[in-house]
């Protein structure tokens, strides 16, 4: 009867998982834009491995009896949920860097122009030249001491 009910609920993870992997391949198709396919892509992805790989761990546990599997497969999914969306992520950054234009609902763009969805990509602005970080912290710190001092 235990045996029946672990493989019952594998199972049920099993069917779960591929139901969140063929949402993701719908989402590729339906979705207007890349930043909402790839978002609906990346989410479904990361949990239909996760779902798949509880399924798989249950069963090299319960059935198989292989722990060696189990570990194995913990591994995996570990790896997959920070490298996924990691991947998403840049991906993302990357198609704003190029200058793609995200969409509204309605299909029009967001911004005016791809120059607005490169700059908004960008972490530091074009002209930033090294060093300059350290500068711009230097002088907001001086500037905190010497309110703290005027201040007391």
């Amino acid at each position: 009867m235990l045996d029946v009910l672990i493989l019952l609920i594998s199972w049920a993870l099993m069917i779960l998982g591929c139901v969140f992997v063929v949402s993701g391949a719908v989402a590729l198709v339906r979705m207007p834009d890349l930043y909402t396919r790839l978002h609906g892509a990346s989410l479904t992805d990361t949990g239909g491995t996760l779902i798949i790989g509880l399924a798989l761990i249950i069963q090299a546990l319960f059935v198989f009896d292989n722990s060696m599997a189990a570990i194995k497969l913990g591994l995996i999914m570990f790896f997959t949920l920070f490298t996924s969306p990691t991947a998403s992520h840049a991906l993302a950054k990357t198609a704003l860097l190029c200058g793609q234009v995200p969409l509204d609902a309605d299909g029009k763009p967001l911004l005016d122009d791809p120059e607005q969805a490169s700059l908004l990509a960008r972490s530091r602005p074009a002209d930033y030249r090294h060093g300059q970080d350290k500068e711009r912290i230097a002088k907001q710190m001086q500037a905190l001491g010497n309110r703290d001092e005027g201040g007391s």
